[in-house]
């Protein structure tokens, strides 16, 4: 009886919508319809023509009756002139056999046709074909993309004319699929500590509205890239446990004028529709730059919109709405100011390069997914790894990993992370590279001189090791290992750096009597410090305390000034000349110090000639007089050769090659 029940229930109940046609098979019939239409024109523009046989159109042209022919390759077609009381088509094509028109044909027809003979060296049939169809195709190719398209948008969400270019193109991470946390970030401290009052608000938001407390609008993340300002994010996400909204700021501009604003309110609207959660827009400056004269092209620049957007939206939260938007970016002196006022982005969080004990903690954070050996000593990686950010510090775990791998160990050694810091730093060492000797003399020499006056001078950080293998475009290099790290420079460090960057020039000149290319990078690195110190640190007496480098918070990219500057000519050449006062007199006293220590330059050089890399000890002991009693790369390979080690220490010389010259026996010969 329940079935009839429901049955009568149907039967009262009001007819329903009728059905619809999907917009998917709807396009797909209008297709075809379309195409069949296409078709029937083309085949009814063919039908339209009479066919004519040979003798017909040969006694046609001797009467005078073709008014005009068109001769094809191997198509002949025209016109017939009116003839009054005929119903005929005044189009004809000639029945002619497959091939090219031959020339005595040719002559004929110009010779007997009374009216214009043409000649048409395309295709024929198909030619005609796509003449008559590629017009429809893409004013149906339009309708079909502008049309259909942003109908099938509309059923999907906000996009109004442009259909999904409209639509935001970020990436959500869903609480369950936000597996990181603080545990994850390390080396940054002071940020975590930061933002760990935005993870309380989203967790517990009624505690901080308890006294009238307004939530933040937004944070903004700066620090140099690598350091950790993307995952700082994910964190916060992880540890509040709310979806995860991410975009770039290049993914809202678009080919379209009005499409980045138009994404920017679609994301904030499903932002909203999601809350509590955190919308993440990472490199903010590609659409947050400073507007006005020498930022953008005008007021209706698209970058210029994107960012009215942007701001139009994060100052229309409301105080219930638990969405919170993390920027993230490396150049926070370009963005607008209207962007990052308090009631936008509430606060700027600084996340700096870590410092040892920051990069102590990345690099364990690191060091638990590989196998280290027990000399692997990563509290020493730490301090000779000043100014390498999170990523510097997780791409040497991985690249001595791989070292180690290529290797057949089975775990990694120092030697490994020491190497994959250099290669990180430096590139790769180019070992079998072949380098003329003249050229390796000049850059043993040109080491020889950096490494000495380094050990020399007091004030300069203490020498790790120094190499003439190549290593990436350098031909050779002198590692530095910093006792601390930096964050303000003395002026006694600078100067020793500066005497320590000129030494590798004197060298060569001294020794070699002759100078390259080489000492390029020191010159330009010893000029920027030189030039700092007299425009920006206020570390010139003629000078004095005053600011001359660029002013970051200029707002036109055209100077007022003649010149350039914001100072007279006067000011520009007196800087000039104080530059070159502190290169000259650096290298006067570094040309004093190699000179009064010329046999410690000559020992060194030598050494690093015979055995291509050492370290701060073997140096020190060079310059105490002490000689190297190592073997060299060459005696290791002569005794794995003949299948047993060295006894001595001492390297045995090989019988046939002349006995290599003892260390601080003299320079060695000048090359040819």
């Amino acid at each position: 009886m329940k079935p009839d029940h429901d049955d009568r229930q149907n039967e009262n109940r009001p007819p329903g919508p009728p059905m619809r046609m999907s917009r998917g098979v709807l396009g797909w019939v209008v297709f075809i319809l379309f195409s069949l239409m296409l078709v029937m024109m083309v085949m009814t523009n063919m039908a339209s023509r009479e066919k004519l046989s040979m003798d017909s159109f040969k006694r046609e042209l001797e009467a005078g009756n073709v008014a005009e022919v068109v001769i094809q390759n191997d198509r002949i077609t025209g016109k017939l002139k009116e003839v009054t009381g005929q119903a005929q088509t005044d189009q004809f094509e000639v029945e002619w056999p497959p091939g090219a028109i031959d020339s005595e044909f040719t002559n004929y027809i110009l010779r007997e046709c009374q009216g214009e003979v043409t000649f048409d060296s395309s295709t024929g049939v198909l030619f005609n074909l796509l003449i008559n169809i590629i017009p429809w195709i893409l004013v149906f190719a339009f309708i079909w993309f502008f049309v259909f398209r942003q109908l099938r948008g509309v059923g999907g969400g906000p996009g109004g004319m442009l259909g999904n270019f409209g639509r935001s193109r970020h990436r959500v991470s869903s609480k369950e699929h936000t597996n990181v946390t603080f545990n994850d970030v390390a080396g940054v401290n002071e940020a975590k500590e930061e933002c760990t009052e935005i993870i309380e608000f989203l967790k517990n938001p009624k505690r901080f509205q308890r006294l009238g407390g307004r939530i933040p609008r937004g944070v903004l993340l700066v620090g140099e890239p690598g350091c950790g300002k993307t995952l700082l994010a994910k964190a916060i996400a992880g540890e509040a446990e709310v979806p995860f909204f991410s975009i770039s700021g290049s993914d809202f501009v678009e080919m379209f004028v009005g499409v980045g604003a138009s994404r920017v309110r679609d994301l904030f609207k499903q932002a909203k529709d999601n809350s509590p959660c955190i919308i993440f827009l990472d490199e903010i400056d590609a659409v947050g730059r400073r507007r006005g004269a020498g930022f953008s092209s005008g007021g209706h620049d698209e970058r210029e919109q994107t960012l009215n957007a942007i701001l139009v939206e994060m100052d229309g939260f409301e105080t219930s709405d638990q969405v919170i938007v993390i920027a993230a970016t490396n150049r926070a002196d370009v963005l607008d100011p209207a962007l990052i006022r308090p009631g936008r982005f509430d606060r700027q969080v600084y996340v700096p390069l870590p410092d040892v004990k920051g990069r102590l903690d990345i690099l364990r954070v690191h060091a638990k997914k590989i196998k280290l050996g027990p000399d692997s000593d990563l509290q020493r990686l730490a301090r000779s790894t000043p100014m390498f950010s999170g990523a510097d510090l997780a791409a040497i775990i991985n690249e001595s990993a791989l070292l180690a791998t290529l290797s057949n160990k089975d775990f990694v050694e120092m030697y490994d992370l020491e190497e994959a810091r250099d290669k990180v730093r430096w590139g790769r060492a180019k070992r079998s590279r072949v380098v003329d000797e003249k050229e390796r003399v000049a850059t043993a020499y040109h080491e020889a001189g950096h490494s000495l006056v380094q050990c020399l001078l007091s004030d300069a950080d203490p020498l790790y090791k120094v190499s003439i293998i190549p290593r990436g475009p350098y031909g050779g290099a002198s590692f530095s290992l910093p006792e601390k790290d930096r964050t303000n420079y003395s002026q006694k460090w600078i100067h020793a750096t500066i005497r320590i960057l000129c030494a590798g020039r004197i060298a060569e000149e001294m020794t070699c009597g002759d100078v390259n290319t080489g000492a390029s990078a020191d010159i330009r690195q010893a000029t920027e410090m030189a030039r700092k110190m007299v425009t920006e640190w206020g570390m010139s007496d003629r000078v004095g305390f005053v600011y001359y480098g660029e002013d970051p918070h200029r707002t036109t990219m055209w100077m007022d000034l003649p010149g350039g500057h914001d100072y007279s000519q006067t000011t520009a050449q007196m800087i000039d000349e104080e530059v070159r006062h502190l290169i000259d007199e650096g290298y006067r006293d570094t040309r004093q110090l190699l000179d009064g220590n010329r046999s410690k330059l000559e020992t060194i050089a030598q050494a690093l000639l015979k055995f291509e890399t050492l370290d701060a000890s073997e140096v020190h002991k060079l310059i105490r007089g002490e000689t190297l009693d190592r073997p060299t790369l060459s005696d290791l390979l002569d005794a794995d050769q003949d299948g047993m080690a060295p006894e001595k220490t001492t390297p045995k010389a090989k019988p046939e090659a002349p006995p290599e010259p003892e260390l601080g026996s003299g320079p060695l010969p000048q090359p040819g």
